[in-house]
């Protein structure tokens, strides 16, 4: 059997079990870092087909697969794609749960299917009949080729970034709060891209007043 055939299976069952005429997978990137946006897609792949698509959960692949496979799937007719882009700024207005399930219905109009496989935890009001599966990139075919493009999409964004504000190392930790981050944080403040609601961003545009240690006579 092929590496990627239960992957395949997987959705083939799911569109013959809901009599659905296109399946998409839908899956993010970019819900835990400290800057730039969360990055949703969605994928409607040829099911049938003799020669699919090597797509597995993109953080199992390296960079340079996951640039290969993305540029794969953006080359082919029959591969439908939709990407929303949910900004820094939108994160702090409505929350980062919001802004991620803001973008999974965002994509799941554009593309013209009739059922959908999301990654995750159950979206409310979402537009289409739906399944959430947890850990779906690496149940679904469709929701491992929307994690590549999300994820491809998202270190693009991340990339510009790092050549805007260069002092952050953007193109190193992609806006996570590794050590580099926080340091370059502390150093030179967050830039607007930041998420300011988020924890270490906060503290650091409202620092903790330090209680004065006074004399004791």
């Amino acid at each position: 059997m092929h590496p990627v055939e239960p992957l395949y299976e997987y959705d083939r069952t799911a569109k013959r079990e809901t009599g659905a005429t296109a399946l998409v997978g839908i899956d993010e990137a970019g819900r835990g870092p400290l800057a730039g946006p969360v990055v949703v897609a969605g994928v409607i792949l040829p099911l049938e087909t003799s020669e699919p698509f090597q797509v597995f959960d993109s953080k199992a692949l390296t960079e340079a697969r996951r640039d290969e496979l993305a540029a794969q799937l953006k080359a082919c007719s029959e591969v439908q794609i939709a990407v929303a882009v949910i900004s820094a700024q939108r994160i702090d207005e409505i929350n980062i749960l919001q802004a991620t399930h803001e973008g999974m219905r965002r994509v799941a109009r554009e593309l013209n299917a009739s059922f959908a496989l999301v990654d995750g935890l159950k979206v409310p009001r979402f537009p289409i009949p739906a399944r959430f599966v947890v850990k779906g990139d690496a149940t679904s075919a469709s929701i491992a080729a929307a994690s590549i493009i999300a994820k491809t999409t998202r270190d693009s964004i991340l990339n510009e970034l790092d050549e805007k504000y260069p002092q952050y190392g953007f193109a190193s930790h992609k806006g996570y709060g590794t050590r580099e981050h926080l340091e370059a944080l502390r150093k030179y403040g967050p830039c607007p891209d930041h998420r300011q609601t988020f924890a270490p961003v906060r503290a650091i545009l409202n620092p903790t007043p330090t209680q004065l240690e006074l004399p004791i006579y």
